[in-house]
């Protein structure tokens, strides 16, 4: 690779993909997937038969919603604050519940991308008008720095679709300790985590046969092409998921087919790839309650309650705050 001077960034895309192409291995952040077509993309992603993780959560929150429910409710009403709400499929299971329970509570979906807000905020209005919805653009370390200070009543943060998975197990600690920073007595969070199980299952979830895992990942290619005037050949990359059944990773690469050098002009950047050399873009991590329970510990976050679905595979967990 060659730059004369490391640019001034202009994004926070820009600053990770020079950071991430400049060192090796060569990687880029997950959650730079999710442009408008990487979130379209990944809508199909949920709908597609190998992609077992949201069908199963789903399933856990429409058998359990009066239980969870009883848990998140209080007389003096709660927040519900959603970190990377999406299209909120799964969150409606909830809504719908606490509306014909007549539940005093506010939704504050958090998500990066406004796109996804405003979609959210539509849907909600036709579907389940009733909801009051106060969406919060930005990162979630953003987010959660302003909600510290929400103190008047009740917190119930939601993290589903085992998006802790994205974070390497020192990162989730690190996260964690933020959420757990921003909760008071009798706070909760509410966490969706995908298991450890049959690794061809898994692997199955990131390689599904229609292509639609590989366009998701390729989209990257095509969003630097598009933002910062790179020339990335999608033919010359191959979409490869991994997964260690020891550790619980699984990590999404692509792979190079061929030596080649790539420019980068917006950054004044020229990548050269050797044949079969890597860019690093996702990682999903996988749990069982043993590793839980750490992470709960290392947090300072205890837990109260979870639920699963009747194969065991995808638990959802409740956490309140270990001090007092």
């Amino acid at each position: 690779m060659n730059q004369t001077k490391p640019p001034e960034f202009k994004t926070p895309f820009a600053e990770d993909v020079f950071k991430g192409l400049t060192s090796y291995p060569k990687k880029i952040s997950s959650k730079f997937l999710y442009d408008e077509k990487g979130d379209e993309l990944f809508q199909k992603i949920m709908d597609l038969p190998e992609y077992y993780l949201t069908g199963k959560e789903y399933q856990i929150l429409m058998r359990n919603r009066e239980e969870i429910g009883n848990e998140f409710a209080s007389f003096e009403g709660f927040d519900l604050i959603e970190l990377g709400a999406g299209d909120g499929k799964k969150t409606k299971v909830l809504l719908r519940h606490f509306e014909e329970k007549n539940y005093d509570y506010k939704y504050l979906p958090v998500d990066i991308s406004r796109n996804v807000l405003d979609q959210l905020s539509e849907s909600l209005e036709q579907e389940i008008p009733g909801v009051e919805v106060s969406p919060q653009q930005g990162t979630y370390a953003m987010v959660l720095n302003r909600l510290a200070d929400y103190r008047e009543r009740k917190k119930v943060i939601l993290f589903l679709g085992s998006n802790i998975g994205n974070l390497t197990p020192e990162e989730a600690v690190a996260f964690l300790k933020k959420i757990a920073s921003a909760m008071n007595p009798g706070d909760m969070f509410f966490m969706g985590v995908d298991q450890k199980k049959d690794p061809q299952v898994i692997l199955d979830a990131y390689n599904d046969k229609a292509g639609v895992t590989e366009a998701f990942n390729k989209n990257l290619l095509v969003r630097m092409n598009r933002e910062l005037e790179a020339d990335f050949d999608l033919d010359a990359f191959v979409h490869w998921p991994l997964y260690n059944p020891e550790t619980g990773a699984a990590k999404s690469y692509l792979v190079s087919t061929k030596e080649h050098t790539v420019q980068i002009n917006a950054l004044n950047l020229e990548v050269h790839f050797q044949k079969w050399e890597t860019i690093h873009t996702e990682v999903s991590q996988k749990y069982d309650d043993t590793s839980i329970a750490w992470l709960a510990e290392e947090a300072g976050l205890k837990l109260s309650r979870s639920w699963a679905d009747k194969e065991n595979t995808f638990k959802n967990y409740l956490f309140q705050i270990s001090r007092t």
